[in-house]
């Protein structure tokens, strides 16, 4: 009996103590709906956000309450509730507030009185910068973002509407995710970010990083860098009057403060500033809330607009914060139209949490155990935001159709689907683009894949002085062997056609994620064997298609190589800080090989092509000869900042540069190995990102042969020139010098890359530059070896054209030679980095 009276009492309170829901509209005078305005319970940060429609919802357990609805523009309201039922209506009806403008003194020089207001603000900036050392709050993110257009076709390929999840007019959905994520932060730039719970439209990971953005700081950067590698200028930063113009456009009271509402103006285009609407209160000179806007002329990339809206509360009677922020994205380009909205809900902040002193370790974002595993009620329970009707119709299809492909995954009939869902092989396949083909099968029921690729023909043939025209066949095949491992095949076939050489070897790559004690690394283990043909530079300073272009089109032959019967075994592994290791063994046989034709499309008799051997080195015999090198080397960057998964960490970044060292052992008397030498090196690089002023790039190194009693000339240290108009390489290289000219077997050297990116600094300045956003970028490279052997270029150049091209005009240096003067061309700027990334 007592059992049963127990129950029913826990029953009793817990059905007590559930929270009860209000809900309701948040409407203008005219009954529009108040997108995203903030409505939050008085004295506390619990609140939320309206949707796109005015409506919202709170879970609150019974009680009285004061219910404080706000919005830009609009008269604050408090409207007294009391919850007592589970399910309770209160709409809110906000009325413009009155805007009065108050009588001043005009200066002498007709200065709007906004000014003086906003030097109040610039004045207690720093202070409510520093205000609060450290505080905790929760965060509740959600992101949409949907189609508005699609065209038929994007660079003459088809686009299939179905894959990206759109209807036949191109209109629909393509991100949804909501996420809960606890904040903890300390000055000046200590953050940990722990994932409570996230969801994604169909499964995945959703967005779980706030952009915590504060107007306090000079430069608002925290809006995703790629947008603006400048960041931009605060209305309120120290020298903020230099860059806008402010405009008082009235005041209200509100909870007995003067709150003026300024409106901010760029004084000039093309520089990194906002524009709209910033609200500041009379006395203590502090945020209320912003309407603030980036376009694409004043610096903002990608994007056609972004929109920050911002209401601050307070949270003491001292402190105030960041109530909700809502972010409104834009895209039209290219047939392309988008909308994206992202809503951030703060509340429960803490300024006072006493964090431990080892608090913030290198683990930045961390997710919970069971971050993906909440139900539908979970999200129904706690979601701030409603859902608005296209949302609630996206999560049940996607999620629906992700747990049909679940469900069915073990079916055959499933994998018959996956397989003839692959598009068939086309002619322009074969011959350009290529022959794709995933094998799909099941192994635990989960469903794996093999996978064949295979280059286009006309992608494998090339051309050179050596071998002529050349037949390529480059298959691979990659095996999922399970265990998070994979093995792959990669058969290389080559035949000249001037030469009649067949040159053919095989590289077997077998990859393996460990994990010791949640600790992953990536292992990797090569072997390959073989004939090929190399360039003497290991680092294949010319690529097919530049040599293929420099040959047949303007008779210049910059690819030296040679042949070799060779073996080869590598072990390399990536540790969970990112770190690298890397130890080689190869031998080879080389053979040295020599010019066989001398076509070309436009004959020259005023040119004639180079011996096969690198003519700088005419004085360095290269003889058929055996070769065994050892190599390893150790990349390492301190300082890595992590995302910790429920099952591992992955590395994300880190502030400090990064350092390789390495080591080369030429080793004599075994299997003929005449090679005896040992060469180390060492370098660093790093990018250094100084916001207005642009972005810092350098690379510095050394390095030298401890012993060089028989260095071959595959075996010196080769410094990376460049003879042909373009270049991605850029701080691994010489834009003009000789490929071969400064080779060297020298005890000691010295390297230098440097160059500035300006990031539309100056150059924002100058008509049609600063509209076509391009960008200047400078820098000089450097090598010195003695008095006889050094090289100094300078350059300067344009970057950012079309969003992806850099043109540099490059004056070289050297003490016993004429300068040289050229131009290059390459990848560069906003897309252009991206490129240039891949390509590396």
């Amino acid at each position: 009996m007592m059992k049963q009276l127990f129950a029913l009492v826990c029953i009793f309170i817990s059905g007590y103590c559930q929270a009860n829901v209000i809900n309701g509209r948040v409407l203008d005078d005219k009954n529009q709906p108040l997108p995203f305005a903030t409505v939050f319970i008085k004295g506390t940060t619990t609140g939320t956000t309206t949707n796109a429609a005015g409506q919202y919802h709170l879970d609150l357990p019974p009680g009285q309450y004061t219910v404080v609805c706000q919005y830009i523009g609009f008269r604050k309201t408090e409207l007294p509730v009391n919850v007592n039922a589970p399910t309770q209506t209160l709409d809110f009806h906000l009325q413009p507030v009155n805007m009065q403008i108050r009588e001043v003194v005009v200066k002498a020089n007709g200065e709007d009185p906004a000014y003086a207001i906003i030097r109040q603000a610039i004045k207690k900036r720093h202070f409510y910068q520093q205000q609060v050392k450290e505080y905790t709050c929760m965060s509740y993110i959600k992101g949409t973002i949907g189609m508005k257009n699609v065209p038929a076709k994007f660079f003459g390929q088809k686009v299939d509407k179905d894959d990206m999840g759109v209807d036949s007019t191109g209109k629909g959905m393509v991100f949804l995710s909501e996420s809960v994520t606890k904040i903890s932060a300390r000055q000046p730039d200590k953050i940990k970010l722990e994932v409570i719970s996230s969801r994604k439209s169909g499964g995945g990971f959703g967005l779980s990083f706030p952009a915590i953005i504060s107007f306090y700081d000079n430069n608002v950067s925290a809006v995703i860098t790629q947008m603006g590698p400048r960041g931009y200028i605060s209305p309120i930063a120290e020298n903020a009057l230099a860059y806008y113009k402010y405009q008082l456009e009235g005041t209200f009271i509100e909870d007995g403060k003067t709150v003026n509402r300024i409106k901010v103006i760029p004084r000039r285009k093309q520089e990194p500033l906002f524009s709209g609407t910033i609200f500041i209160t009379d006395g203590d000179w502090r945020i209320h809330s912003t309407d603030l806007i980036l376009t694409s002329e004043y610096q903002l990339e990608l994007m056609d607009t972004l929109e920050i809206r911002q209401t601050h509360v307070p949270v003491t009677a001292e402190v105030w914060r960041v109530k909700d922020q809502v972010m409104r994205i834009s895209f039209n380009k290219f047939g392309f139209g988008m909308g994206g909205n992202f809503v951030n809900v703060y509340s429960d902040y803490n300024v006072h949490p006493d964090l431990p002193a080892k608090f913030f370790d290198n683990t930045f974002l961390k997710y919970d155990t069971a971050f993906d595993k909440q139900q539908h009620a979970y999200w129904d329970s706690i979601r701030p935001v409603p859902l608005e009707p296209d949302e609630v119709k996206d999560y049940h299809e996607k999620d629906s159709a992700a747990q049909a492909a679940r469900d069915s995954a073990s079916s055959p009939r499933y994998l018959d689907s996956l397989q003839r869902k692959q598009k068939g092989v086309k002619l322009m396949n074969i011959l350009w683009s290529g022959v794709k083909h995933r094998y799909y099968f099941h192994r635990d029921s989960v469903i794996q894949s093999h996978s064949l690729n295979i280059k286009g023909l006309a992608k494998s043939l090339k051309y050179n002085t050596v071998e002529g025209l050349v037949l390529a066949l480059e298959p691979e095949v990659t095996l999922n062997t399970g265990n998070e491992s994979a093995l792959s095949i990669a058969p290389r076939i080559r035949y000249g056609l001037s030469n009649t050489h067949l040159n053919a070897y095989t590289e077997f790559t077998f990859i393996n994620e460990s994990r010791i004690r949640k600790k992953y690394g990536r292992n990797t283990w090569t072997l390959a064997g073989g004939k090929r043909i190399s360039q003497f530079n290991k680092e294949n300073p010319i690529d097919n298609i530049a040599n293929e272009f420099y040959t047949l089109f303007l008779k210049e032959n910059y690819m030296k190589l040679y042949e070799n019967w060779f073996g080869n075994l590598r072990y390399s592994r990536v540790f969970q800080t990112n770190d690298r290791l890397s130890v080689g063994l190869n031998y080879e046989s080389r053979m040295p090989v020599e010019n066989t034709t001398d076509f070309v499309f436009f004959k020259n008799d005023r040119k004639a092509f180079t011996p096969n051997h690198p003519y700088e080195l005419a004085n360095v015999p290269f003889e058929k000869h055996q070769a065994l090198v050892l190599d390893a080397s150790f990349t390492f960057q301190p300082g890595q900042q992590f995302v910790e998964l429920p099952d591992r960490k992955i590395p994300f970044g880190s502030k400090y540069p990064t350092f390789v060292v390495g080591y080369t052992k030429g080793i004599p008397n075994i299997g003929n190995s005449i090679v005896d030498f040992d060469k180390w090196n060492f370098s660093v690089k790093d990018n250094m990102n100084f916001k207005l002023l642009g972005e810092f790039r350098y690379h510095i190194g050394v390095g030298g042969f401890l012993n060089s009693h028989n260095v071959q000339i595959p075996d010196y240290q080769h410094f990376n020139g460049n003879q042909t108009f373009y270049n991605i390489q850029y701080l691994n290289s010489f834009q003009l010098a000789p490929y071969y000219r400064y080779s060297t077997t020298a005890a000691f050297y010295t390297t230098a890359n440097v160059e500035h990116h300006f990031n539309g600094l100056l150059t924002n300045k100058i008509p049609l530059f600063n509209r076509l956003k391009w960008n200047l970028v400078a820098g000089a490279n450097a090598f010195y070896v003695n008095g006889d052997n050094n090289y100094v270029e300078v350059f300067g150049g344009l970057e950012n054209i079309f969003k992806m091209i850099r043109v540099d005009v490059v004056a070289g240096y050297q003490s016993q030679e004429d300068t040289r003067i050229g131009v290059r061309v390459g990848f560069g700027g906003i897309l252009g980095n991206i490129v240039k990334f891949k390509a590396d």
